[in-house]
C-alpha cells in the first residue's frame, strides 16, 4: 500500500485521515489522533491520506514523500507541523520554510529535491487527489474509521468512533 502508516501495521482499527500539511485543523487534530492512538496503542493505526486544497501543498506532500523514502517520515511531519503558522499562508505560501523545517528535522536535502520528482512520489500524489475525488472529500481533515464516516465532525465523534470500533474487538 502506498499510503503512509503511523502505528502497528497489524492493528485492526484503522483510521484513514485525508489531511493538507497546511490544513490548521488538520495541525489540531494531529495531537488529538496521537492521544486517541496511544490509548489503544496495539489496536489502532492511522493512514495518512494526501488532500493538497490549499496553493502549495502538492509540494510540501512530495517532500514528506521523500522524508518517508529516508525514513524519516514522523519527524519531518512533525516539523511541517509545528512551522505551519510560517509558511502556510494561504495566499502566499513559502514553501522554502517548509524545506527549512525539513531540513532541521535530518532530511538530507539534496536527496529530498530528486526524490520528489520521481514518477514515484507523482504516483502517490495523484493516487491520493484520485480517491479523494471518488470519496467526496471536499474538506480537511476529513476521518474514516474502519471505513466509517464521522456522523458529524468534532474531536469527541472521533474518539466515540474509534472506541466503538474497538469495543467490536473484545470477545
Amino acid at each position: 500500500m502506498h499510503t503512509p502508516i503511523i502505528g502497528p501495521r497489524s492493528a485492526p482499527v484503522t483510521i484513514v485521515e485525508f489531511f493538507d500539511p497546511a490544513c490548521e485543523t488538520c495541525r489540531a487534530f494531529y495531537p488529538i489522533v496521537k492521544q486517541i492512538m496511544a490509548q489503544y496503542p496495539d489496536k489502532v493505526r492511522l493512514a495518512l491520506r494526501y488532500a493538497p486544497f490549499h496553493h502549495g501543498s502538492d509540494q510540501v506532500v512530495k517532500l514528506l514523500e521523500a522524508a518517508r523514502k529516508q525514513g524519516l517520515y514522523i519527524p519531518v511531519l512533525e516539523a511541517l507541523l509545528a512551522a505551519q503558522p510560517e509558511w502556510a499562508d494561504h495566499a502566499r505560501p513559502d514553501i522554502g520554510i517548509a524545506f527549512e523545517a525539513a531540513a532541521r528535522a535530518g532530511l538530507d536535502m539534496e536527496r529530498a529535491r530528486q526524490d520528489m520528482e520521481t514518477p514515484e512520489i507523482q504516483a502517490v500524489l495523484a493516487q491520493d487527489v484520485e480517491d479523494l475525488n471518488a470519496l467526496q472529500v471536499g474538506k480537511t481533515p476529513t476521518f474514516f474509521v474502519n471505513g466509517r464516516s464521522l456522523p458529524s465532525f468534532g474531536p469527541e465523534q472521533l474518539a466515540r468512533l474509534v472506541a466503538e470500533e474497538v469495543a467490536k474487538l473484545q470477545p
